[in-house]
């Protein structure tokens, strides 16, 4: 029942449905069913037309409409009533369906008018209001808790606003029985967390009879919710545990502890070493290893996973390592080189501007076994690159690539490599519990010795003098500067424009011959950029102006200032990236917050948090508040947030318990072949259906 399409509900049809359908994705009586309003009004209440202020939150209104008349041509034309009440008057406009409005409205009959008032010219008005008839008010009276949904102009000029979608929900209801509502949670489990019935929830969450209910119907759905991902994903771990094996890393052989005795360029933190202990319990387990390795900027992430590929390559085996971006995968080339430095290993690089030449002679020396690493892009998962033994896979920065590209890296033997996942972006611990809750976790939470927190600051324009006084010092040191700008693909014309601007600016201030400046954006070709960038490592330029494509894979130890221009225009995980260039020698770093005067909450937040703390974990906790869970990167394209009312900025407490629930019940029936689980299988299931099966790559 709850699968018929949305035009068969009463009061709906096929024009109103294709326009449900194209602006609120309702094709379906459940899609309209999980429809959840976003927040509840208290609709007993009145105000008066001289009560409202330039604060004033949505306002309930009683009164009579006495005059209208229509203005403005075309596009600009608009309906406009004048509304009394016994205290005053105020205008209510509407822009979309005024004709339909006009026909609709009667003069001297007394309506109830709802809306948010906004200040135009000294007086106030409300557009687009939600407005009934005092009959029909009193016929249908509203209760202190009314549900308010988001609607679109095109859907309010159907007559879908929020009260039209509160009488469509009505009529479902009618229809809708609990029966045709499937329990999907056990009785043991509701009885455990005091759970209401999952159509009762429903019911209460649209039409909540007191503020109790109303919070109880809440947590039911968002427990639920985050339950089945829990579900989903610990039984994934658990399907791979018993079912795929993995090869077996059973010695440590003469390259890694060579390596680890001659060619270490420096002691080891305690943090990677737990962290490759960890990962060597899982290659030596026999089963399949997925393990996410979390670490900040500069942790030493690399050097982990180079070990570890040594050991795979100990014991017979090939490995490969997929980055992003050419620019970050020649920088891992880079370094690998100089770690490997008299060690018997042959690396190469596959990239999108590797030659014809240089392809055949990659893809022969992996087919043969004779190339040990490779690095690559997303040229790695090409059908063509066919590895002998491949045994051990590392991605980096994985929330750049799709679920779909790292099956198929995954699939390149046909026993699944071990696979390590690493990023340098911090993950906040419930979207890292619901992204990557499938895998083992391993956090490097220390920098290597030697290294000095960096020092931030925020300039705003007035202090940009001072900002050049402090780049000179800099430069007289010897050290190096980066200057960055956004680029911003809806203003980028605009971000050029400044970008120019800011190096000519740049130019006046640091002349040549005492100082040289390289410029390094997305519009020029690879050659140049190459070229600009071993300017600036080489020392032969002492500041970089760029876009952020130096946000990841530029590691120059020298360069010890990053100047961010139009901070409030980057995200805060971005920012903290970028900060992330510097602070890679033993001298201090500094990053300067550069932005304008005025700034929005959010941006002050950013700057605030930036300024306070170096801790990626701590930021990226701000980031997810700031910016909730389906901006973060990764999120969308993991098919895994399908969530409707949990939040993960707010609901970690409920998403332990959820996590704890799930595991407790795969711990005793992996397979959910208990009846007591028919439940959870079915609506997994049911889940499953459009879904398609990463079990053997997570």
């Amino acid at each position: 029942m709850l699968d018929t399409p949305i035009e068969y509900l009463k009061g709906i049809g096929p024009q109103r449905a294709e326009m449900l359908q194209k602006e609120a994705g309702i094709f379906t009586f459940k899609d309209l069913l999980f429809y959840f309003p976003f927040r509840h009004v208290d609709r007993t209440k009145f105000f008066t037309v001289r009560s409202i202020t330039e604060e004033s939150v949505p306002v309930q209104l009683k009164g009579v409409i006495e005059g209208m008349q229509m203005q403005g041509e075309r596009q600009a034309k608009r309906l406009i009533a004048k509304f009394r009440d016994n205290t005053g008057t105020i205008d209510l406009v509407w822009f979309k369906g005024h004709n339909w409005m006009a026909s609709k409205l009667k003069i001297g009959v007394e309506y109830v008018v709802y809306g948010k008032p906004t200040e135009f010219k000294g007086r106030f008005n409300i557009a687009h209001p939600e407005i009934d008839a005092v009959s029909d008010w009193e016929k249908d009276k509203p209760t202190a808790f009314q549900p308010v949904y988001n609607s679109s102009e095109k859907l309010k000029a159907k007559g879908i606003d929020s009260a039209g979608f509160r009488k469509l929900l009505k009529q479902l209801f009618l229809s809708t029985k609990p029966e045709h509502i499937d329990e999907n949670l056990s009785d043991e489990l509701r009885s455990d967390f005091k759970l209401m019935p999952r159509f009762a929830a429903l019911y209460q969450i649209h039409f909540p009879e007191n503020q109790k209910s109303l919070e109880a119907a809440v947590f039911r759905i968002k427990f639920e919710e985050l339950f089945f991902v829990q579900l989903r994903l610990l039984r994934l771990n658990k399907i791979r545990t018993h079912t795929v094996k993995g090869f077996v890393f059973s010695k440590v052989g003469s390259l890694f502890n060579d390596f680890f005795n001659k060619n270490l360029p420096f002691e080891l933190t305690g943090a990677q070493k737990r962290v490759i202990k960890e990962i060597r319990a899982d290659v030596g387990s026999g089963k399949q290893m997925h393990r996410l390795m979390q670490g900040d900027v500069g942790s030493g992430k690399t050097l982990v996973a180079l070990m570890c590929m040594l050991l795979a390559i100990d014991n017979g085996y090939q490995t490969c390592m997929m980055a992003p971006t050419e620019i970050l995968a020649q920088q891992h080339l880079a370094t690998f080189l100089e770690f490997l430095k008299g060690l018997p290993v042959t690396t190469a690089i596959l990239t999108g501007s590797s030659t014809a030449k240089e392809r055949k002679l990659i893809l022969a020396g992996i087919a043969s076994g004779e190339i040990q690493i490779l690095l690559g892009t997303h040229a790695l998962i090409e059908d063509k690159v066919v590895f002998k033994n491949l045994g051990f896979v590392v991605i980096d920065e994985q929330h750049r690539f799709g679920v779909e590209q790292r099956a198929r890296l995954a699939r390149k033997n046909s026993q699944p490599p071990h696979i390590l996942i690493m990023t340098a972006t911090p993950i906040p611990r419930t979207l890292a519990m619901t992204l990557y809750g499938d895998l083992d976790t391993s956090v490097i939470d220390e920098l290597p010795p030697g290294r000095k927190p960096i020092k931030t600051m925020h300039f705003s324009e007035s202090q940009r003098l001072r900002l050049f006084g402090f780049m000179k010092e800099q430069i007289e040191l010897g050290r190096q500067v980066y200057v960055v700008y956004p680029l911003i693909k809806e203003s980028e014309k605009l971000d050029y424009q400044n970008l120019q601007q800011g190096h000519d600016d740049l130019l006046k201030e640091f002349q040549p011959p005492k100082y040289q400046i390289s410029i390094v954006h997305g519009k020029l070709s690879n050659e140049q950029k190459e070229f600009e960038m071993q300017r600036f490592i080489k020392g032969e330029t002492q500041i970089m102006v760029a876009t952020t494509v130096i946000e990841v894979g530029v590691n120059i130890p020298n360069a010890s200032v990053m100047v961010i221009e139009s901070t409030e225009r980057f995200g805060l995980s971005q920012l903290h990236q970028l900060r992330g260039r510097v602070g890679r020698g033993a001298d201090q770093s500094y990053c300067i917050l550069m932005s304008g005067y005025k700034l929005g909450q959010d941006s002050r937040t950013r700057i605030e948090t930036m300024v306070r703390t170096t801790d990626g974990f701590e930021i990226s906790e701000v980031d997810l508040k700031l910016r909730g869970p389906g901006d973060i990167e990764g999120t969308q394209q993991s098919g895994v947030l399908d969530l409707k009312l949990a939040d993960l900025a707010k609901d970690g407490q409920i998403l332990q318990m959820a996590r704890n629930a799930a595991q407790q019940i795969l711990d005793e029936d992996h397979e959910l072949k208990l009846a007591k689980n028919a439940a959870y299988q079915g609506y997994l299931s049911y889940q499953n259906k459009n879904r398609p099966d990463w079990s053997k790559v997570g």
